[in-house]
């Protein structure tokens, strides 16, 4: 089979990591008899360099003529990239929210999954890391606080900012059947976390879930608290399987639940819209620290393009392949830095991204 992926290898260590998920896309082709056409794109930064924007109309064109798009990491240092001298809406991550909503990628799915052999990597205590996890956050990604109306002005003298947190429930009711779907094939846990003591738009998520919960009886609904919820991550992560909830809270408890698997390298996402269409990316941001060094860890972005095949192209058996390599390698004890431990062999980004691929 031909397929067409988009590739945005984007900023900082973005274009080390995708060359290493196109290496073993590339590996799994060869292996199943698939042709992947890659078309290169730019978003974030680079775009800025280039184009003089974030994203421009022709990127987002080239990315709905195709299947899937793999993405790197945009952005830079906040403190010393002119990138952020510009407007906010001028700025790298303006690209990437644009992006998701020309594309109307509204469901982000970032699993999160302590394996055996990162333990030792994990922040959390023994008695909990022992006990393993696999839980999957699925973010509203197209609505809330980021995509609200805001504004700022002089207010009887007084300079003040607002941002508007608004949901319909035709935005919830979508998320929330997503996270029902995932939870069949999963443990049929869901758990919907929202701020449902404070805020109106909460209340509404929680009427709108439990009417989804009703088309799906053999699914355990419950619901949780933000700051609640934030606390059991790291008391007793094994407690979620599928977690959904509305955009800023998915953002700050995905990247909680991200850290203590011990590195941000280790996790992909994938944001899809209401067709197999979907946006592929690792969790973690564009380390400018780090970019150019060949030491990133690229296993979030293989994993990303794990879920590439999954989600998008139907390929559950090439998925699985990749993800398998993976645990493998781990197994054999290579580790890039950022979660090496004793009696481990530290590996560069290329290394490991080429020993996933010879184990395809």
């Amino acid at each position: 089979m031909n397929y067409k992926i988009g590739v945005i290898k984007g900023d900082g260590i973005g274009p080390e990591i995708v060359t290493e998920a196109m290496k073993v896309l590339d590996k799994v082709a060869e292996t199943y008899h698939h042709k992947f056409n890659y078309t290169q794109l730019l978003m974030g930064g680079c775009s800025i360099d280039a184009n003089g924007v974030p994203l421009t109309e022709e990127t987002i064109q080239a990315c709905k003529d195709s299947d899937a798009v793999l993405m790197g990491s945009i952005g830079g240092n906040t403190t010393t990239s002119p990138w952020y001298k510009l407007p906010a809406n001028l700025r790298p991550e303006a690209g990437l929210l644009k992006l998701r909503k020309s594309l109307g990628l509204f469901a982000n799915l970032r699993p999160c999954v302590l394996y055996p052999e990162l333990r030792q990597a994990c922040t959390l205590r023994e008695d909990i890391s022992i006990q393993g996890f696999d839980m999957l956050i699925m973010r509203e990604l197209t609505g809330g606080l980021y995509f609200g109306e805001r504004r700022t002005e002089e207010v009887d003298g007084v300079m003040t900012a607002v941002d508007t947190l608004s949901y319909n429930e035709n935005e919830i009711r979508r998320i929330a059947v997503k996270a029902f779907e995932v939870a069949m094939k999963r443990r049929k846990k869901v758990t919907s976390v929202d701020k449902a003591n404070v805020l109106d738009s909460s209340r509404l998520w929680r009427k709108v879930v439990e009417d989804v919960a009703k088309e799906y009886p053999e699914v355990t609904l419950e619901h949780a608290l933000v700051d609640s919820t934030a606390m059991q991550i790291v008391k007793n992560p094994a407690h979620f399987d599928v977690m959904v909830t509305e955009n800023m809270f998915g953002d700050i408890l995905s990247d909680e639940a991200a850290m203590v698997t011990g590195s941000l390298g280790m996790l992909p996402s994938a944001s899809l819209n209401e067709t197999k269409f979907g946006l592929y990316e690792p969790s973690g941001g564009s380390a400018p620290d780090i970019a150019g060094k060949n030491i990133a860890n690229p296993i979030a972005a293989i994993l990303s393009g794990a879920m590439l095949l999954r989600y998008s192209l139907d390929l559950q058996e090439e998925a699985d392949a990749v993800e398998h390599a993976v645990q493998k390698v781990l197994q054999e004890g290579f580790r890039t830095g950022d979660i090496m431990s004793d009696g481990c062999k530290q590996v560069s980004c290329s290394e490991m991204g080429s020993l996933i691929a010879e184990r395809i």
